[in-house]
């Protein structure tokens, strides 16, 4: 999704991440490979499809990765918990309720949560003016809200990740419980809460690319940033204890899970 606070950024994976993309057209067969052999040995568990790269980026509308690797979870009976900020998820709907009947969990999984698809949705704000810069190849927060809510219908286990909350962007109390209100009103069964991290000096890391965005449109922000993370590429101890004791507090309030299990 093109993020500008993507840890991917400055590495191998996360260079020129505007101006093309690389897609291994192999990855299929290799999956496979791998999946016939973890089978082989009951070695089932939880494939997650996100962290470092949305499984659904526009590019995928093209060529379609991502269906065909959950095709082969559900001719394996895998677990997968799918992270995205898009709607293109709709798609796959026949697949995921398929995988989430077949799955086979581990014994230790099989009460919590009990399910063989897990789906978050990542927000960092719901404020559109600030993802549409933030997040340029993402749908709006509202439409990933309302995509949540169409899954969550389909009785499938949706979840909203506030990740990364902006330091005093987009981590306010009250911010944060706006998202969590909203993930109550659109379905979610879990929110999920993590701060902001900033890596690298090089032209193109997260942590350049946010401080030019700081300074075209937050410029008064930035000295209280580079206080916050004078040592650290992430927030210190006391920033993400405050974050947690709120939404803690915020989850009981809304009558919602602040984990997935």
């Amino acid at each position: 999704m093109n993020c500008l606070y993507c840890y991917v950024r400055g590495s191998k994976y996360g260079e020129n991440m505007a101006e093309r993309l690389s897609v291994k057209i192999n990855a299929p067969e290799i999956l496979e490979k791998q999946l016939q052999l973890r089978a082989k040995k009951n070695q089932f568990g939880y494939i997650v499809l996100a962290s470092a790269t949305d499984p659904y980026m526009p590019v995928d509308a093209q060529y379609g990765m991502t269906r065909k690797f959950l095709e082969l979870f559900l001719k394996y009976r895998f677990p997968v918990h799918v992270i995205t900020k898009s709607d293109l998820i709709l798609n796959d709907i026949d697949l995921l309720l398929e995988i989430d009947k077949r799955a086979i969990l581990p014994e230790d999984l099989r009460m919590k949560p009990g399910r063989g698809v897990i789906i978050s949705f990542s927000i960092a704000s719901l404020a559109e003016p600030i993802t549409q810069i933030l997040e340029p190849g993402a749908i709006p927060p509202v439409k990933r809200l309302e995509t949540m809510q169409q899954l969550s219908e389909k009785s499938l286990l949706t979840g909203l990740n506030c990740m990364p909350v902006l330091p005093f962007i987009s981590d306010s109390d009250e911010d944060l419980e706006q998202m969590i209100a909203a993930a109550k009103k659109y379905q979610a069964a879990y929110v999920l809460v993590a701060g902001l991290t900033l890596f690298g000096t090089d032209p193109g890391t997260s942590q350049v690319m946010y401080y030019k965005y700081l300074e075209r449109f937050h410029p008064h922000l930035v000295e209280q940033y580079k206080k916050l993370y004078r040592f650290y590429p992430h927030p210190p101890y006391d920033y993400h204890n405050r974050i947690n004791h709120t939404v803690k507090r915020l989850c009981e309030k809304y009558q919602i899970r602040n984990s997935i299990g």
